[in-house]
């Protein structure tokens, strides 16, 4: 059974066939079921695949990253604290990796009438800045930590895919970099974006409204595109090779090197992720 997760603050969510997330309060683990996984007959249509998935991986994954903010302060969140935060970061990504790039691009007045040019220019500074900002953000010392609990969450599915005894000591010996992680999705995306924002120029007149409304529009042609390569990437070693291949050099950056007390936090959210019912859905890690 594959499983998926990510890291959220001093913790680890880790979904197989449940959602479950391990958290370090002082020398404490805290572990929490998050519910089962229901599976559904689109969760296997090649492209509709893409966005069902990713609603898991979103679903469980913000439910977790707030979840374990409340365990850690001791209190509950109010709703209308987690509707903004979730609004701010939606809009805060739109405006960084999407409408600041085409802004950027618009400024070089020789490029506005060549739409595929533009396209591609401005697809280049995209990953430029998510990569800047990616980097930029692993120099604060709270997401390093929680750099450092993706690393122990990739290195533990590592080992739990190869079969190995889950212990710490066991665990760390394996690779932090995985195939399937959201990173490699992102990286996917972004280059996808060039090319399709480039195609659709043949076809369009290159105007500034064209161009403010594509941006937003084309992004739910974007994401089945983007995880079917991801989806791909693990089975084929050249697809890997030629789309994989930025997203895990990026990696380096997204997951540090765990101490032994996260992987154990990592091990403790795995084993309650694949015990009792519920169903299995291939997420991103």
């Amino acid at each position: 059974m594959r499983v998926g997760g990510m890291a959220v603050v001093e913790g680890v969510l880790m979904i197989g066939k449940r959602a479950a997330i391990a958290v370090r309060k002082g020398e404490q683990i805290i572990v929490e079921d998050m519910g089962a996984l229901n599976r559904a007959n689109l969760s296997k249509v090649p492209l509709v695949r893409g966005f069902y998935n990713l609603y898991y991986t979103l679903k469980f994954g913000i439910n977790a990253l707030n979840r374990s903010v409340e365990i850690l302060e001791g209190q509950k969140m109010k709703s209308s604290e987690k509707f903004f935060s979730i609004l701010l970061a939606v809009l805060l990504a739109i405006g960084l990796f999407f409408y600041l790039p085409m802004g950027i691009t618009y400024i070089l007045r020789p490029l506005r009438g060549n739409e595929f040019l533009f396209s591609l220019v401005e697809g280049t500074i995209r990953v430029f800045i998510f990569v800047l900002y990616v980097w930029f953000i692993s120099l604060m010392k709270d997401v390093k930590r929680m750099f450092m609990y993706h690393g122990a969450e990739h290195k533990t599915i590592n080992a739990y895919e190869a079969g190995e005894d889950l212990k710490a000591s066991s665990v760390k010996k394996y690779s932090r970099i995985h195939e399937r992680c959201g990173t490699n999705f992102l990286m996917i995306f972004l280059i996808t974006s060039v090319v399709v924002y480039s195609i659709l120029a043949i076809f369009f007149k290159p105007t500034l409204e064209y161009r403010l409304i594509s941006r937003a529009v084309a992004i739910p042609v974007l994401i089945p595109i983007a995880y079917e390569l991801l989806a791909l990437s693990s089975k084929s070693r050249t697809v890997s090779l030629l789309f994989n291949s930025p997203g895990k050099l990026l990696q380096l950056v997204t997951t540090k090197e765990p101490d032994e007390g996260m992987i154990e936090v990592a091990i403790e959210a795995l084993k309650a992720s694949v015990k009792g019912e519920g169903e299995d859905v291939e997420v991103m890690i």
